[in-house]
């Protein structure tokens, strides 16, 4: 059956067009890229920026960037989006407010190291709901395209070191972490129950409720004495993850969803440290190495190993 919403345009024959209705590989590699650099922004803010604050100013952007694109298919979509509110706010709760909240809280109470590693668990937990929700099971190949990828991706932050992992020390920024991870994987799981609207319908409309629902919050949080700073670099946090993290990040992440199914679209956050490598090679100056190589091979075969049968 064809994946395509009722209420999307037919495809053009144009590249964009292509890899947007069809080549949904290529189209996993939008949001790893963006989300990248979602964790080094956290923590590069963290002794300025309150995480909910931060949180709040992404969506809310976010929004205001996706509404000129999305206001012609509001105005249309808008009467089944309300029929659908319970579905919207879940979906808003579980992958707007608390998931990015969880991981920008995470950031002030334990290590980069420790969020990218544990992050690694997202994939699988994504399975884990699908199949407690739904009841999907995953054949023998996208299984070990999960087997590969986590390897792959633990070579890299491992830096090739298994040791490193010996070393790991839980703390209560992790449990932030994994919650945040368990919340990301339950809504991969449920994004099938999103309303028959177009694309960029469900994205505006989820920004405004995300942001809605941590308004309050960050309200508190303002009161207790910690404000937003109006400085450069909180300014250019909030336009990274609100352009690229979020409006185009979310935009192809949901796309994904839709062609290859919940399991295997979330293996898209194993690419994060495949860019996050590639980007300190070319703009760090870090050297390559081998383990550069066996992780980001491993990642690769694995991704196209499970999302060869639906592709």
């Amino acid at each position: 059956m064809d994946s395509r919403r009722a209420s999307e345009p037919e495809p053009g024959p144009g590249k964009t067009q292509y890899v947007w209705w069809r080549d949904a590989r290529l189209l996993m590699l939008v949001p790893g890229l963006v989300w990248a650099g979602n964790a080094i922004v956290a923590r590069a803010v963290v002794s300025s920026v309150p995480p909910i604050g931060l949180a709040f100013w992404r969506w809310a952007i976010a929004a205001a960037v996706v509404a000129p694109f999305a206001m012609p298919h509001v105005r249309r979509d808008l009467r089944v989006m309300l029929i659908h509110w319970p579905v919207m706010v879940l979906l808003a709760a579980l992958g707007i407010s608390f998931f990015n909240s969880a991981l920008y809280v995470a950031a002030h109470t334990t290590t980069a190291l420790n969020i990218v590693m544990l992050q690694v668990s997202a994939p699988v937990l994504v399975v884990l709901a699908s199949y407690l929700v739904f009841r999907d099971t995953i054949t023998g190949a996208q299984a070990l395209g999960i087997v590969l990828s986590l390897i792959g991706a633990l070579t890299l932050i491992t830096h090739g070191d298994w040791h490193v992992l010996s070393e790991f020390q839980f703390n209560a920024g992790d449990i932030w972490m994994l919650t945040a991870c368990a919340v990301y994987a339950l809504y991969t799981a449920l994004l099938r129950l999103r309303p028959n609207v177009h694309p960029l319908s469900f994205l505006f409309a989820s920004f405004v409720i995300g942001a809605g629902l941590l308004l309050p919050f960050y309200a508190v949080e303002t009161w207790h004495g910690q404000a937003m700073p109006l400085s450069i670099e909180s300014v250019l946090a909030i336009l990274y993850v609100a352009v690229f993290a979020s409006a185009i990040g979310y935009f192809a992440f949901n796309r994904c969803v839709e062609l290859l199914g919940a399991n295997t679209a979330g293996l898209s956050i194993y690419l994060t440290p495949v860019f996050g490598t590639v980007l300190a090679i070319l703009l760090l100056g870090e050297r390559p190495q081998i383990y550069h190589a066996v992780g980001i091979a491993l990642i690769g075969a694995g991704i196209i190993l499970a999302a060869r049968r639906r592709a």
